[in-house]
């Protein structure tokens, strides 16, 4: 089933609040290999302005992939998630997320496509603290693979 391209610019509701732990930052950055200081040890990120640790830039991911659930699962869309692949991902950042923020996902569907038989759907999460502030927006773009 091809998706269904009338989905785009369709907003979905925002995501239960996720807290931001000091340990889950410094579990994402040792899986990654960073060593930046500023991302394990508080006073080296207050050093730098910061409130706590900060994550890596990569962080979001964590909250956007949960999130992205939203749209993969939504069966009107039509994404069949065993022919699913992740193809790009951009990050735009209002502020870092640092160790105590409270944060919310709201989703959008900004392009859907068919090209070569493959289904192309690209999304924006916009993730903001609970208080409406915004930290970064996130763009991903995902692969339904055609039939063999």
């Amino acid at each position: 089933m091809p998706l269904d391209p009338s989905f785009v610019g369709r907003t979905y509701p925002p995501t239960a609040p996720y807290q931001v732990g000091r340990e889950k930052i410094r579990e994402f950055a040792t899986a990654i290999g960073s060593t930046d200081a500023a991302h394990h040890d508080p006073e080296a990120a207050r050093a730098l302005g910061h409130p706590d640790v900060v994550a890596p830039p990569t962080f979001p991911v964590v909250l956007t992939m949960a999130a992205s659930r939203q749209i993969i699962e939504d069966p009107a869309l039509g994404v069949d998630y065993s022919r699913l692949v992740h193809g790009d991902q951009r990050f735009a950042y209002t502020r870092p997320v640092v160790a105590g923020d409270e944060l919310v996902c709201v989703n959008t569907i900004e392009d859907v496509t068919t090209r070569g038989g493959h289904g192309f759907l690209t999304t924006r999460t916009d993730v903001s603290t609970v208080g409406g502030e915004p930290v970064v927006a996130v763009w991903a773009k995902y692969v339904v693979r055609g039939e063999a």
